[in-house]
């Protein structure tokens, strides 16, 4: 199931940046690994490039430019919205590793 709901994220993001060519451009030139590592369902990766991303796979060992750990029940909250990032953030139920900037990037992502 955590592995169809990622798939859901990439679409949707994906669709996103195609139906707003000003977000696509935005994130044109990031090239990122972003590591997914679920306390209870594995790790999980996924790649930045031009725009889009690309490649998501269930081994989610190597170099990452930002690592998002969290559960499994809170990224299901945060996809369907019934928790926010900072909410998530504040109460310890997310952590975020990677650079300022990177931070920023995963807003973008959800």
């Amino acid at each position: 199931m955590i592995e169809e709901t990622l798939a859901g994220v990439v679409e949707r993001f994906n669709r996103h940046g195609d139906r707003n060519p000003a977000v696509r451009a935005e994130l044109e030139g990031f090239e990122r690994t972003i590591r997914i590592r679920l306390t209870d369902a594995g790790t999980y990766a996924v790649d930045l490039h031009s725009g889009r991303l690309v490649n998501l796979r269930s081994d989610g060992t190597g170099k990452a430019d930002l690592t998002i750990t969290t559960d499994q029940s809170t990224l299901l909250g945060l996809v369907s919205k019934e928790i926010g990032p900072m909410k998530a953030l504040v109460t310890r139920k997310l952590a975020i590793d990677g650079s300022l900037e990177d931070k920023l990037l995963f807003r973008k992502l959800l």
